[in-house]
């Protein structure tokens, strides 16, 4: 799977603005699988309220944002993620959607909501769904969901074999944690994330690939908009074992620590 991030700074507010960058930086690609795009890449990030945020959302439907990536993904025949100020009724959710050759195939809502996007977004209520395609089975997280392993774990256990991850990180740390996350899960993590300033906060690009070796195969810059790009074999993930003796799954103890909230062996049979 030839998987592409388009790593830049979205113009706060201004959709068509965004879908001229996002135009201009995917004519650079000329083959591709997957397309993952930042956190919100349609609006931008900093909003002073729910009301703003209203205003510059779109529902799934009639959306100009992903009848645009709709139109791309079925010209360049493969999927794109990207994050979405997604209406839903009267309730706003920070969300990512999964649009494939034929449209929309699923839609993730952001589970853990950072600062102040608990005063404009519901906590996300579609769970942590696994899409089976074409080119393998993919899940999403949204930036601050990488706080927590449980996440990334549950994921796995329902065979991801690739967890895009739209951001807008501003913290230091996310970028040196998930080569761990890919290890101890035996994942492809795709984290895509965005550059540029919005009021008083400064978002960290260094958008990253990783593989299930905790190895990191592709890495953006700080400050510039780029296409970064790498080959993942999916095959990969598939594979838990550590050792020849060691399968980083069935070697789980939970008859000891238990799952804590996650699947039980079962639920992910």
């Amino acid at each position: 799977m030839r998987t592409s991030i388009i790593q830049f700074a979205p113009v706060f507010g201004d959709i068509d603005e965004n879908i001229k960058k996002i135009k201009k930086l995917t004519k650079k690609i000329k083959t591709v699988d997957l397309i993952v795009l930042p956190e919100l890449a349609s609006t931008g990030y900093k909003f002073r309220d729910r009301d703003e945020a209203i205003v510059l959302s779109e529902r799934l439907q009639n959306s100009r944002y992903l009848e645009f990536l709709s139109s791309m993904a079925s010209k360049k025949s493969c999927y794109i993620i990207s994050g979405f100020n997604e209406r839903e009724g009267e309730k706003l959710y920070n969300s990512s959607v999964l649009i494939g050759p034929e449209g929309i195939v699923g839609v993730y809502r952001k589970l853990h909501l950072f600062w102040d996007e608990k005063k404009i977004f519901e906590p996300g209520n579609l769970g942590l769904p696994v899409f089976d395609t074409e080119i393998g089975k993919i899940g999403m997280l949204i930036c601050f969901d990488w706080m927590f392993p449980e996440a990334w774990r549950i994921l796995a256990l329902k065979e991801a074999a690739v967890i895009a991850h739209p951001a807008n990180l501003v913290l230091p740390y996310c970028q040196s944690v998930t080569p761990s996350y890919s290890l101890v899960n035996r994942i492809f993590i795709v984290t895509a994330n965005r550059l540029g300033t919005e009021e008083n906060l400064t978002f960290t690009g260094n958008s990253v690939i990783t593989n299930p070796k905790g190895e990191i195969i592709a890495y953006g810059s700080f400050d510039k908009e780029e296409v970064i790009t790498a080959d993942i074999d999916t095959e990969l993930a598939a594979n838990k074992m550590i050792t020849p003796e060691n399968d980083a799954f069935k070697d789980r103890r939970i008859d000891v620590y238990g799952n804590f909230g996650m699947l039980s062996d079962s639920e992910v049979l």
